[in-house]
């Protein structure tokens, strides 16, 4: 097995590793993490946590959290704060770190909470309770403030900067023609992950949107008439309408569809600035056998022109999808529209490598490599992921690169399926992982795994190497948005469907109320002395 010492070489960063640091091994009958949890902790200030099948939010000790909005919050005096929250980003008000607008996206809904439509009824969904689904996704926008005297942060309610964007609110593409006969969509929703640009907006990134509207194939016939949610009994929205990258302006939320960055299920969008001003984007498309995008905008301060590229891992080049330049998408689609309208074809066309459900996307901020999170890929045997890292050759607009497994999940590391990551101030890495709920429970292959959980990766210290696990989550939900605080002294994190299998005659969770309430969606804040410690 891999020692520490190799890796943190293969982290690029030997400088920082002490002379002292003990290997990762394996004692016959006990595993990695075994050692781990009975080792001495050097730098990592407290006893890591066992893999729990409690219906909790539980944490090491010396950290603590308070629940900052939950499903159903008032926002103001017509919005509500949505459902099954999952990425986080914080915009600081006139520089104060401590008074922020938060964005909140809101992936999927779930019938039998937000519409009450169970599988014991026989009779369609009504059209009031199609629009409580719409509305129950998207995102919100909402002002939050740590309150010193209290020492904690909480949402401001009617703030004029709370909003919504729901699966009803009409967005404009950014392109010069439009899609699928429009130049707008009704609504956004999936929306997985995201990213910031260096100029300050928001993206957010719809993911499994076949879904919600099903999927049409390149001469415009349905190839999935049945959705999981039957809202397309009341709406006839075409399924090109969604699958894109949506840039929001957090502090009017003021939002348009960068049709430039492709049409796949987005995870994340993570960008980088180039010193002329234009912006590199890395996004993944959240399937299995599914590919590795980068995008390159051709102007300063914009996303809504510029050219996307595939990985092709074996080769380590990013391919273009440069409709004018490639014979092969010349002779498959019409024009530059098709190719972004139908991305996962035109990638394949050009070679783009098929990967493991690549989800979220991070940048190392010491080395610059690129970190991208392959969740699984189950029915080719892949079923504990892997993270990956990119090593850009020649520059971040450059098209050469070399790969590497960086982590790669298994029961000797304690760890499957990782999923959101997030970089702390000292360069140290954090993820959440993403298996679902019914694998917990009945699935051999994730056996002893516990519930998903929150780890964190130091890459220097005699600890260097260690997979941590620090949160772990309620029964049947994800954690997900890692995202540090403007001042490093709060994580914020999503508790994600909890009690998602619940039945019609029993819930399997109760978080965050307890007791026989219902199971809620949340956004919490994490602080305390322990990520005091880690962050000195």
């Amino acid at each position: 097995m891999q020692s520490r010492r190799d890796f943190v070489k293969f982290m690029g960063r030997t400088g920082l590793l002490a002379a002292t640091v003990a290997p990762f091994i394996s004692v016959a009958g006990t595993s990695a993490m075994d050692v781990l949890l009975n080792a001495e902790t050097g730098q990592i200030p407290f006893k890591p946590l066992a893999p729990s099948y409690a219906d909790d939010l539980l944490l090491v000790d010396g950290m603590e959290y308070s629940v900052v909005l939950s499903w159903g919050d008032k926002l103001n005096g017509k919005d509500t704060f949505g459902f099954n929250n999952d990425y986080v980003a914080m915009f600081p008000i006139k520089g104060d770190k401590h008074d922020c607008v938060m964005w909140v996206n809101h992936e999927y809904t779930n019938s039998r909470f937000v519409s009450k439509y169970t599988s014991k009824q026989t009779e369609p969904k009504t059209l009031a309770q199609v629009n409580e689904e719409l509305y129950s996704v998207g995102g919100s926008l909402v002002r939050v403030k740590y309150d010193k005297k209290k020492g904690k942060w909480e949402y401001v309610a009617n703030d004029p900067l709370n909003r919504r964007l729901t699966g009803l609110t009409e967005i404009p593409f950014a392109w010069n023609e439009p899609i699928a006969g429009h130049t707008k969509a009704v609504g956004t929703n999936s929306n997985c992950a995201g990213g910031i640009t260096p100029w300050g907006t928001l993206l957010t990134c719809e993911e499994n949107y076949d879904d919600c509207w099903g999927e049409m194939d390149q001469e415009g016939k349905m190839t999935d008439k049945k959705t999981a949610w039957g809202w397309e009994a009341y709406y006839s929205n075409s399924p090109w309408h969604y699958g894109w990258v949506v840039e929001v302006e957090p502090f009017t939320g003021k939002a348009k569809k960068l049709v430039a960055l492709g049409r796949i299920a987005h995870e994340a969008a993570t960008t980088e600035a180039l010193p002329d001003g234009r912006c590199v984007v890395y996004t993944g498309d959240d399937h299995n056998d599914e590919c590795l995008y980068k995008f390159i905008s051709d102007k300063p301060n914009s996303l809504e022109t510029g050219m996307l590229y595939v990985a092709n891992m074996e080769n380590g080049e990013w391919v273009s999808l440069d409709w004018s330049k490639q014979e092969v998408l010349q002779k498959n689609f019409k024009n530059q529209t098709e190719v972004l309208i139908h991305t996962r074809k035109a990638a394949e066309l050009v070679g783009g490598t098929k990967l493991d459900r690549p989800e979220d996307i991070e940048i190392d901020p010491l080395t610059g490599n690129v970190f991208v999170a392959c969740t699984n890929n189950t029915p080719k045997g892949n079923y504990h992921g892997s993270i990956l890292k990119i090593i850009e050759t020649n520059g971040r607009d450059g098209l050469t690169f070399k790969h590497e497994v960086f982590l790669a999940g298994g029961k000797e590391m304690g760890f499957a399926c990782p999923d959101n990551m997030e970089f702390d101030k000292k360069g140290n890495l954090w993820f959440t992982s993403d298996m679902s709920g019914k694998a917990i429970s009945g699935d051999e292959n994730y056996k002893g795994f516990g519930n998903n959980s929150l780890f964190y990766v130091p890459f220097s210290g005699p600890d260097a190497g260690k997979v941590v696990r620090v949160a772990s989550g309620p029964v049947d939900s994800e954690l997900t948005g890692p995202k540090f605080s403007p001042d490093y002294k709060t994580l914020f994190l999503c508790v994600q469907h909890p009690g998602e299998y619940s039945t019609d005659e029993k819930l399997s969770s109760h978080w965050p109320l307890g007791g026989d309430n219902i199971p809620k969606p949340s956004v919490i804040a994490i602080s305390g002395a322990s990520l005091d410690a880690l962050m000195r």
